[in-house]
């Protein structure tokens, strides 16, 4: 049974926040607290997940399960508590460096075999924590960093379209300068059944101080969802990145198939009691 009338700070845990002042992180957790409540969840039943960096810091704020794990591995706990406990809101989080490098590979395979999960990655294209490196999201023409004084060079990662590629059945962008939406976004992603993938542009103006030029840039996409792949994958990589909203949904089956099929295994079903 759900808790009565539980409000946004109720969900905060009595930790502050030690993110840069300005850091975008902020709005995501705002924009978490508020989803959880309007969605009236219980805070026993939800399960916070996350690797290492800024971003992975969220969990200690939030009054639910956490687990603080490994660099790169939170989608990978995440996933197998989800299986395990199918009966828990399980988010996992991470940034772009945590989600898309060390990561990358869970990610994929995350997308593809579309687990009960949300996972949000909170992208400010910079490694933050570790003061300042190039991540794979960085422009490849960003000279703001000692260790790349002429820029990364490479190409950067299009999320969406990884996430696409990959097989992820829910993908949208969110951007922390634009709260009442991030909100909006974080709990259809907790609604959806399945795999979702929340990509938020949350801007790091301690070491990338332009990054305040996005409200200038970023806007909301008016069109409904794209429903098929094809379209999908047309518009994510002829896109500026900068986007936001609901931008590709696909019905799929998730991943373990409904219990009653293992049922006949003892220890199968055994794994999949709540």
């Amino acid at each position: 049974m759900a808790e009565a009338a539980l409000r946004p700070k109720d969900y905060k845990s009595g930790l502050k926040p030690i993110w840069c002042p300005g850091c975008g992180h902020y709005a995501v957790l705002n924009g978490l607290v508020k989803a959880l409540a309007a969605l009236g969840l219980d805070r026993d039943r939800v399960a916070l997940v996350s690797g290492i960096g800024c971003s992975s810091r969220l969990p200690a704020y939030v009054d639910s399960y956490g687990f603080h794990g490994v660099h790169g591995r939170g989608l990978a706990v995440a996933q197998g508590l989800a299986v395990a406990r199918p009966d828990l809101a399980v988010i996992a989080l991470g940034g772009d460096g945590d989600g898309f490098s060390i990561g990358g590979n869970h990610f994929i395979h995350a997308c593809r075999r579309n687990v009960d999960i949300t996972y949000i990655a909170m992208d400010n294209e910079v490694y933050g924590m570790t003061k300042g490196q190039a991540s794979p999201t960085t422009p490849m023409d960003w000279d703001h960093s000692k260790l790349t004084p002429h820029g990364p060079g490479i190409r950067p990662f299009k999320p969406a379209a990884l996430a696409l590629a990959a097989g992820a059945p829910w993908i949208a962008r969110g951007y922390s300068g634009n709260p009442n939406q991030l909100a909006k976004l974080l709990a259809a992603a907790l609604e959806h059944r399945g795999f979702s993938f929340l990509h938020v542009l949350s801007q790091c103006i301690t070491y990338c101080p332009e990054q305040t030029d996005w409200k200038a840039v970023v806007s909301e996409r008016e069109d409904d969802p794209v429903a098929h792949a094809d379209a999908a994958a047309q518009l994510f990589l002829a896109e500026d990145g900068f986007a936001t909203g609901l931008l590709y949904a696909e019905p799929r089956t998730p991943w373990p198939p409904a219990a009653p099929a293992a049922a006949a295994d003892p220890r199968l079903a055994e794994a999949f009691r709540p």
